[in-house]
């Protein structure tokens, strides 16, 4: 919004040619994000105690996490209200990229918060069941992958599948190109759920991965940059940027609220919303398989319980301790402190192996 009413006032004023700039934007995103975080932040969570908007807690989980119970959830729409405000005011709307990155975490939003209105509601840690998430979630994935093969050619965007550390290999995916779409949206989406067990683990984790988006949005639309690192360009796909510099402001806001021990938590409408995030944009600058390594935390946490669940069907034993990997850790004895820090350390790590992929093809 302020894009289209002040760029064009460059003509007058030379000093508005810097919102032309997508790096001036991307900052200026993450720091209205941020301080739409730090000051609605006191007021929501007064709300949310007011409604009696309290976390209810597993009792099949840890202990140590009862202390917990009441604690106010669905901070997630601060997040939301964050990201969608920063990215509005500071993106150029006239880029289909962007509202389709709106589009998919705000749908993705919507069903964690029709599931925590279901908890809240019934008192209860049980909302919407994992078929009817799972479809929703599916749809639309389906949905997206759609209107992504729908896009004009012009573009550049295609229905293709790139490889990190292969130049040359791109298979055109065609039809199937809508069930892979999908999977990456569920799967990133739930992954980021999964993740959401301890105090600012789940959020920390997101700013660092959408602070590398950031980086492969940039120079996927950077048409010389790209050239120069052999990755596929995508013309328009850099004004993604700062939406991913919105998800990292309101990500360091909620984390003030969200660190241990945490006023208030994102609830599935933050986490699904963050996961959904952060896929969508994997998928829109051709870096979906980049995105095991840039989510390598995320990938861990899910893979542990799928790989719990397989071997009690199977075997009738469990591998870990409890699953998700972090209550692993907690029922070793580690604090929870460490464990979030740790995990934090391992998730820039990714991050770094990821952005290695840029040069070496």
């Amino acid at each position: 919004m302020l894009y289209h009413l002040l760029y064009p006032l460059h003509e007058l004023y030379g000093v508005f040619n810097v919102f032309r700039y997508i790096t001036f934007r991307t900052a200026a995103a993450v720091f209205t994000a941020l301080m739409l975080s730090l000051m609605l932040g006191p007021w929501f969570i007064r709300t949310l105690r007011r409604l009696s908007v309290g976390q209810n807690i597993r009792e099949v989980g840890p202990n140590s996490h009862m202390v917990k119970a009441g604690t106010p959830t669905m901070g997630g729409l601060l997040i939301l209200l964050a990201v969608l405000a920063s990215t509005l005011l500071w993106a150029n709307l006239t880029n289909p990229f962007v509202w389709i990155a709106i589009g998919v975490t705000t749908a993705f939003g919507l069903i964690g918060f029709s599931d925590d209105f279901i908890k809240v509601r019934k008192r209860r840690n049980l909302g919407l069941t994992s078929r009817a998430k799972f479809a929703l979630q599916t749809l639309v994935g389906l949905a997206t992958a759609y209107i992504l093969m729908s896009l004009p050619d012009e573009l550049g965007f295609a229905p293709t599948l790139t490889f990190p550390f292969l130049k040359d290999v791109a298979p055109d995916l065609g039809w199937f190109y809508l069930p892979f779409v999908a999977l990456v949206l569920v799967g990133s989406s739930n992954a980021v759920n999964l993740t959401d067990g301890l105090d600012g683990l789940a959020i920390g984790s997101t700013l660092i991965a959408a602070a590398t988006y950031a980086i492969f949005t940039y120079v996927a639309g950077h048409k010389l940059v790209a050239a120069y690192l052999q990755i596929t360009p995508i013309h328009g796909v850099g004004e993604v940027t700062i939406f991913c510099g919105a998800l990292v402001g309101a990500s360091l806001g909620f984390l003030w609220f969200n660190s241990h021990p945490a006023e208030v938590f994102m609830g599935d409408v933050g986490s699904l919303a963050l996961g959904g995030a952060i896929g969508i944009v994997a998928i829109l600058c051709k870096q979906e398989l980049v995105l095991i390594l840039v989510g390598g935390l995320f990938v861990l946490e899910a893979g542990s319980v799928i790989i719990q669940v397989a071997s009690f069907k199977l075997t009738g034993k469990r591998v870990f301790r409890m699953a998700p990997l972090h209550h692993h850790f907690e029922l070793l004895g580690w604090s929870e402190p460490k464990i979030i820090v740790r995990f934090w350390i391992l998730a820039v790590l990714c991050a770094l192996l990821s952005l290695s992929t840029l040069k070496l093809r």
